[in-house]
């Protein structure tokens, strides 16, 4: 059986004195767009913090791609992007993918790929505080695609952003996943459930559910989504 793109054991993380994940268990598969779905204030970027190696932890082990959470061999294979576009708005888009490259140490010539991959070779001389909230999240990713990595780790992606641009960049995701990427997306979108290949619900830190729509439909009863979770937060007390 193939080994997870992330295996989390045990994850306990305290912040403020609260303790925010509770001792969480889960495997995150290879290949496939995950989704970690929650209400604000669940722990969803406590936990993607802590898979990217950014986030103290007070207890649990965290293995990503076979190797500890945060190893520098996982520089190029991990792509992070947070919830605020995390590039330069006074420089254009090319110079921001130049930047990014250099500080990888990728080869320039990633730049024009990386751009192509999110739509966006057409924008390369443009300066970034002049494009959309959408193109800077696209660009954003393009940011975390120039070092190929194998796990891309999007922390509410498509916040903000219209129906036409969000279902472009969920085709986006499962092109990425078509190519042997694995994605977790995180949201607190309900609806957007329906674009995962696979779920993990959480609440209060805690892990819900983690399965398909169709295995948690089935489990529930309930085909609306949002419904199916209010069940399994009552069934966990």
């Amino acid at each position: 059986m193939t080994e997870p793109a992330v295996l989390i054991e045990g994850l306990e993380v305290r912040r403020g004195g609260r303790l925010v994940l509770p001792g969480i268990t889960l495997p995150v598969g290879r290949g496939r767009v995950t989704g970690l779905l929650g209400p604000s204030g669940s722990g969803k970027t406590t936990l993607m913090r802590a898979i990217v190696g950014v986030q103290v932890v007070e207890a649990g082990v965290t293995t990503v791609l076979g190797l500890p959470a945060g190893a520098p061999e996982l520089r190029r294979r991990v792509g992070y992007v947070t919830q605020a576009p995390s590039v330069y708005g006074d420089l254009t888009v090319e110079e921001n993918l130049r930047y990014f490259a250099a500080v990888l140490g990728v080869d320039a010539g990633r730049v024009r790929e990386a751009a192509e991959a999110v739509d966006l070779r057409d924008r390369l001389g443009q300066v970034v505080g002049t494009l959309s909230g959408g193109e800077r999240s696209r660009i954003s990713l393009a940011t975390a695609l120039l070092g190929e990595p194998e796990l891309l780790v999007l922390d509410e992606p498509t916040v903000g952003l219209d129906p036409v641009l969000r279902r472009d960049l969920w085709t986006m995701f499962h092109a990425l996943a078509a190519d042997g990427i694995t994605l977790l997306v995180s949201s607190h979108v309900m609806d957007e459930a329906e674009r995962c290949d696979e779920l993990v619900l959480l609440r209060e830190g805690a892990v819900v559910a983690a399965s398909t729509l169709r295995e948690l439909r089935d489990r529930t009863g309930r085909e609306d989504l949002e419904e199916a979770f209010l069940a399994l937060a009552e069934e966990s007390g």
